[in-house]
């Protein structure tokens, strides 16, 4: 979960191109834009493999609450995962 302090630009930064901007937002949080893309990709396909094989008969908007299910388990699993890195630190 990336910092809303992270996304602000200082005055001098202001008179950059697109391209560098870029590149600063990605160089400040690229490990966290992969983390959520990868746990999107495998949110989606687990809710997918769910919803095609392990309950095949269900409607679809069966499908849409697994989709939905993921917003809280991503708060929920980067929450947990601060917390562990907290108690492993002390």
């Amino acid at each position: 979960m990336p910092d809303s302090d992270a996304a602000e630009t200082p005055d001098d930064e202001t008179d950059l191109s697109v391209a560098d901007r870029a590149r600063t937002v990605l160089s400040e949080n690229g490990t966290g834009m992969a983390q959520d893309l990868l746990f999107a990709l495998a949110w989606v396909g687990l809710a997918s493999l769910l919803y095609d094989f392990a309950f095949p008969t269900a409607p679809r908007w069966v499908l849409y609450m697994f989709m939905l299910a993921g917003i809280p388990a991503y708060f929920g699993f980067f929450i947990s995962l601060e917390v562990a890195k907290e108690r492993s630190a002390r």
